[in-house]
């Protein structure tokens, strides 16, 4: 069935800063080449961290000099809010961006897959989870496992949620995600696509019309101009099935649940905690949908959406 079309690639050269809109992209396995590509590093927790934790990276943007490519991850150039620039590979970019965010941090391009001191998360309830949710029965165990004490606290903090708001189902999440930052190899936060549509932007916006619903909030990849007749929070219902996205297959995952990011201030947005209260109160706590990559291929702007 068409869906629609493509209406904006986008891809991020370093994790929570504003991305790049691409006319055209290849597609491999782990995605768009160089789709978060660098990310900034608690030098205090040592752990990967984002724009939950140090909210001004959704105020800075960062460009690839050279075209990424499958194992070439090439510098960026950083701009921060006041429009200074620095590049990755300046002797003082660490030191900057410590001054930015105050607090110490450091800025690191992809490690292996096999550097899971890397990837790992710090809190040792995190990592006794992870371990434990490759575990079927444990995984289903998780929400209420998660519903009181330090574990519930740690949820409530990280996925910003206030009294009384429902906390994500972390059984529908890969265990890898539980036990580090993201899957590693990658700087994702679950999947290597992420997909959203008109559809569902018009539908927020009509829950909530005082809010400035653009895409820039939400980060993904591919946003999708649905047809008009259209309407809803079409991709919610859309795991497990194919999406032909122009010469790309993908296969929807689980819906994209959302945090704070999606409230703080960026270029031309001021801060809006009611997006993250009406997602959470009217869309099940998820805007958009993640997915993997069946057959690799090219996408272009424009390009035919079909679901299958």
């Amino acid at each position: 069935m068409r869906i629609g079309t493509v209406k904006e690639i986008c891809r991020y050269a370093v994790k929570s800063m504003a991305g790049e809109k691409l006319e055209q992209c290849t597609v491999g396995t782990l995605g768009i080449p160089g789709d978060r590509g660098w990310a900034i590093r608690d030098e205090t927790t040592s752990e990967i961290t984002n724009g939950k934790n140090f909210p001004v990276l959704m105020q800075c943007s960062a460009r690839y000099r050279e075209a990424p490519a499958p194992g070439f991850i090439p510098n960026v150039d950083m701009t921060f809010p006041d429009g200074t620039t620095i590049g990755s590979d300046a002797t003082e970019v660490n030191a900057r961006l410590t001054e930015l965010l105050g607090k110490p941090v450091s800025l690191w391009p992809l490690r292996p897959a096999e550097d899971l001191k890397h990837y790992r998360r710090h809190s040792r309830m995190a990592r006794l989870f992870g371990r434990l949710a490759r575990f079927r029965m444990f995984r289903a165990a998780l929400p209420a496992l998660t519903s009181f004490g330090p574990a519930n606290e740690q949820l409530r903090e990280g996925f910003s949620r206030e009294p009384g708001e429902p906390l994500p189902d972390l059984s529908t999440l890969p265990p890898e995600v539980i036990e580090f930052t993201s899957p590693p190899g990658t700087y994702f936060d679950a999947f290597p696509i992420h997909v959203l549509t008109t559809a569902s932007l018009d539908m927020m916006a009509r829950l909530n019309p005082t809010a400035k619903w653009e895409m820039r909030r939400f980060r993904p990849n591919f946003l999708i101009e649905t047809r008009a007749d259209i309407k809803g929070l079409v991709e919610a219902e859309w795991g497990g099935r194919k999406l032909h996205v122009g010469g790309v297959e993908l296969r929807c995952e689980i819906p994209t649940v959302r945090c704070g990011m999606t409230i703080q201030a960026q270029a031309g947005l001021e801060k809006d905690p009611s997006i993250l209260r009406t997602i959470v109160r009217d869309a099940d706590q998820n805007l958009g949908v993640y997915a993997s990559v069946v057959g690799a291929g090219e996408v272009r702007v424009g390009d035919v959406v079909e679901l299958r």
